[in-house]
């Protein structure tokens, strides 16, 4: 019986024989030849001569002339290098059939050579010889015995990058139609028939593997790609689990489709299950952990997130951040500042240091996090969400005059930058300054006329200050226009109803921009609708739970208090 390498090593060699026909031939790039099998060959002038023309052109590019040189001179010699020589200036020439008599000849010479054996076998399939190859490698595969199935699944793994995919495509339905009772034939002509976009022979090739292997764990996941997308793979998978518990590689693909289904409780149900059986496995640690903070189950996720980041392997960075917010969530203050502080690379870098300030403020330390946020500015380039950060942590301390001066400064430097702009504005308004809340909304609205934000600002602050209600409308109504679904918008909507005189139809907007976004200062308004309209058990009752929700929110508790002192 012939060892299994053989096939295996012909299969892993094609692909960078097919290569080589792209690139400069390399002569050094060859077998070793063993000096016993040299023949005693006497270097002549003429075969010096012809060895020389055939190198020269070879270099100068013109591997036509070197192949027909270097061809006559394995005729005559014999010599293994110079027959390989010219199998391989053959094929880079792309005549074929020169190459083919060269590899002949080579074979004669050496039978056991597994490069002339590649480089045969990707001649064959280049000039479209299917049959000839096809049946070059049955005789192979004939002496595979046992190890048959597995033979042709390394040859298709072989084949597969090779470039002509109807070439191999065609091999295959050739050189796998005496094995119909061997599955592995199945997926192997399932796989090239995917390579030339043939779904229908694939599917029926891999039930075919299926049907003589059922608990085939490859031909499953196989067929589960053929599937189109969503429930025909889940329910596929979902049922060839149920009679196959064990299959771990199966299972991680019907989690990982869940997830892409977006059904994430399902997909942490399973995820966990894989855990169970693989509890240092990094992915499916760091997927339980996303997982449960993707369904708030975030007691769930600590543990799974702090042993991925324990193992070390992969970017640990976002488990990092979001242990900084599990810490945070759970009011372990100095914790969240230390898994923040580890963050050091990547997109959760910056606002890991705006969050870790942010917790510093939430400690009192507003020097601490302001100068965090400084230094932050001076490492990354002065990114301007930093600056925003620090006039939150400004206005969260009721400080809006030394706020509104610092955005100010910043948009000295940058007087287009419209994050800036907006932020100022709010700032101004804390400061009761309409006129430059005005004019820092209309240079918004100017330079991005297209972006509901300034629009939107601009008519919720006239109608929260009771004035231009008409104009109001009209803003709110084009910001709408371009965002009609955006919560907050339908919230200034429903606003400016009210300002107006049109209760019910606040109402109606209001609830309608809570269920798509519960928020507290929606919250607020609700209430003070009802209000207004004598449901004031409703308005508690609504109060109440959006207290309980958002205890510390400013907008929220300053309502209830003017309303029910």
């Amino acid at each position: 019986m012939k060892p299994l390498l053989s096939v295996a090593a012909l299969a892993l060699g094609l692909l960078s024989l097919g290569a080589s026909a792209q690139s400069p031939v390399n002569p050094h790039a060859l077998e070793p030849v063993q000096q016993g099998s040299l023949p005693k060959q006497e270097l002549t002038p003429q075969i010096l001569y012809q060895y020389l023309l055939a190198e020269i052109a070879a270099q100068r590019g013109q591997f036509g002339l070197s192949a027909g040189a270097y061809l006559d001179l394995a005729r005559s010699t014999r010599d293994p290098r110079i027959v390989r020589r010219a199998a391989e200036v053959a094929f880079h020439a792309r005549q074929y059939d020169s190459a083919l008599e060269a590899i002949k000849i080579w074979l004669s010479i050496d039978p056991a050579s597994q490069q002339a054996r590649q480089m045969q076998a990707t001649m064959l399939l280049a000039s479209g010889r299917v049959d000839e190859l096809a049946a070059n490698l049955g005789r192979d595969l004939a002496g595979e015995g046992e190890r048959t199935g597995e033979a042709i699944l390394q040859l298709a793994r072989g084949f597969l990058r090779y470039p002509d995919r109807v070439a191999v495509s065609r091999l295959f339905e050739v050189l796998t139609k005496p094995y119909p009772q061997l599955p592995e034939a199945h997926l192997a002509r399932a796989q090239t028939a995917m390579g030339v976009g043939n779904v229908d022979v694939a599917r029926a090739a891999i039930d075919s593997a299926l049907l003589l292997r059922p608990d085939w764990e490859q031909a499953a996941l196989s067929k589960a790609e053929l599937l189109p997308k969503g429930a025909p793979q889940l329910d596929f998978l979902k049922a060839w689990l149920a009679a196959n518990p064990g299959a771990q590689q199966a299972r991680l693909g019907y989690a990982r489709t869940l997830v892409s289904e977006k059904r994430y409780e399902e997909a942490r149900a399973e995820f966990r299950s894989l855990l169970a059986a693989n509890p240092d496995n990094p992915e499916i640690l760091y997927a339980v952990g996303i997982l449960s903070l993707q369904v708030n189950a975030v007691g769930d996720a600590e543990q799974p997130l702090r042993r991925y980041v324990e193992l070390g392997r992969g970017d640990l960075n976002p488990a990092r951040f979001y242990l900084g917010q599990i810490a945070e969530q759970a009011e372990r203050l100095d914790d969240a500042i230390r898994w923040y502080d580890l963050v050091d690379a990547g997109e959760n870098a910056l606002p890991a240091k705006i969050r870790a300030a942010r917790v510093l403020g939430r400690q009192k330390k507003l020097d601490e996090a302001r100068e965090r946020l400084a230094v932050a500015r001076a490492t990354m380039g002065g990114d301007v969400r930093l600056t925003v950060a620090e006039s939150h942590l400004l206005r969260d301390f009721g400080r809006h005059d030394e706020a509104y001066a610092f955005l100010a400064k910043a948009l000295d430097a940058q007087p287009d930058q419209a994050d800036l702009l907006y932020e100022a504005s709010l700032a101004a308004e804390k400061l009761g300054q309409l006129e430059t809340v005005e004019r820092l909304l209309r240079k918004l609205i100017a330079l991005k006329p297209e972006s509901p934000q300034g629009y939107n600002a601009l008519g919720y602050t006239f109608a929260d200050h009771n004035i231009r209600l008409d104009e109001a409308a009209e803003l709110v109504d084009k910001a709408l226009a371009l965002a009609p679904d955006d919560s907050f918008i339908l919230d200034s909507k429903g606003w400016v109803l009210f300002r107006q005189g049109k209760p019910e139809a606040a109402l109606e907007t209001l609830k309608k921009a809570y269920a798509k976004q519960p928020d507290a200062e929606i919250a607020a308004h609700i209430g003070e609708v009802l209000w207004s309209l004598g449901r004031t058990d409703e308005a508690r009752e609504v109060w109440r739970d959006a207290v309980k929700a958002y205890p510390s929110n400013d907008a929220l508790n300053a309502t209830i208090k003017r309303l029910m002192p």
